[in-house]
């Protein structure tokens, strides 16, 4: 049976300025994301959907780009690698918790870092906070997707194995070369082993000698020569490397298209503050819980699952019982005016209305 995996040779940037630094998919990706929640949020405001007039739309974006960013790395760093606090270097940008060219952001965290805008917007618009969040979680799942994205272009976030070196893998499986620089590559045999380190011998001699640049910085220099058009390398080392599944590729499609088409759903008619923002922590906490049984956890956590379930999983479970207390405790009982919906422009607010909006 021949192989009919496919060999991950995408390069991480669109062009670059020097070996190390460019234009890289993943900062696109986040520009993609912003400029599309721009967009749309503005397109709902024009069409008197939302509260928010087309001017307060572009002002809370600079809330939203800081919350992501802040969020997102802080919650990083606090659950999966707070070792980068007290990581300190003399090259740019000199401590670890600022080496985002790096990669290393949490969706959980950056998701918190929106919570925290979205008071902060609806503070300066005098707009129900919960309504500021719906508005961010209906346009949310474009971010997400380009996101996911970028991190099939980048070879990170490993799905698991279905085929081992030189074993022949499924069509839709993907061999990532940067399995060889994670806890998450498999155990070669010493036959393996010897054709790897040739192919490391080619592109970077005495690697392994005093002042070499070592296994790892070998290891980057194959990468980057397979990414560069080095086919023959290329056509070497795919069968040292496992077949697995793109499962970054399973989470964009599971929190782009399949998540907003459910929250567009239940955005048909107008909805009381905070239904929307309810249904998107409990629908995304569950699709996140269901695409990550075929992601690997984090190769570096101590402790990778607890009970069968990734760290990952449990904050997406957490959201989902944090989506439900909020419907039932704070929506259901709120005498808010039903806002939004595709149907019909938006509803001026008024506290006093009981219009079932849920």
């Amino acid at each position: 049976m021949s192989d009919a995996a496919w060999l991950h040779t995408l390069d991480p940037f669109v062009f670059r300025v020097t070996p190390a630094v460019g234009v890289r998919w993943y900062g696109l990706a986040y520009l993609a994301g912003f400029l599309f929640t721009w967009w749309f949020l503005r397109l709902l405001a024009k069409r008197r959907t939302i509260l928010l007039t087309p001017q307060q739309v572009g002002d809370a974006m600079l809330a939203l780009v800081i919350g992501v960013f802040v969020g997102g790395r802080l919650g990083y760093v606090m659950m999966y690698q707070p070792s980068l606090l007290v990581q300190f270097s003399s090259d740019p940008p000199w401590w670890g918790l600022l080496a985002i060219n790096q990669g290393g952001m949490a969706s959980h965290g950056g998701m918190l870092g929106v919570v925290i805008a979205c008071f902060w917007i609806a503070h300066r618009t005098k707009t129900p906070a919960l309504h500021v969040m719906d508005l961010i979680t209906i346009s949310a799942p474009a971010g997400l997707f380009f996101g996911r994205l970028a991190n099939f272009v980048n070879g990170e976030l490993l799905g698991r194995i279905v085929a081992r070196p030189d074993e022949p893998g499924p069509w839709w499986s993907v061999r990532y070369p940067q399995e060889l620089l994670t806890g998450h590559a498999p155990k070669l045999t010493a036959e393996q082993q010897g054709r790897l380190l040739s192919l490391l011998d080619q592109v970077a001699p005495g690697w392994s000698e005093p002042g070499g640049v070592g296994f790892l910085g070998a290891v980057d220099r194959l990468i980057d020569a397979v990414q560069r058009g080095g086919t023959d390398l290329g056509a070497q080392l795919a069968p040292l490397l496992a077949a697995r599944h793109p499962s970054q590729l399973y989470q964009a499609i599971a929190e782009g298209p399949v998540l907003f088409g459910a929250l567009a759903l239940i955005w048909i008619k107008p909805r009381r503050p905070g239904v929307l923002g309810s249904w998107f922590l409990m629908l995304y906490g569950a699709l996140r819980i269901a695409t990550e049984y075929w992601r690997l956890p984090d190769d570096h956590l101590q402790s990778p699952t607890w009970l069968g379930l990734s760290r990952g999983q449990w904050l997406s479970a957490v959201m989902i019982m944090a989506g439900a207390v909020i419907l039932t405790l704070i929506c259901l009982r709120s005498r808010q005016a039903p806002i939004g919906g595709w149907k019909r422009p938006a509803a001026p607010y008024s506290a006093d209305s009981t219009d079932d909006g849920v």
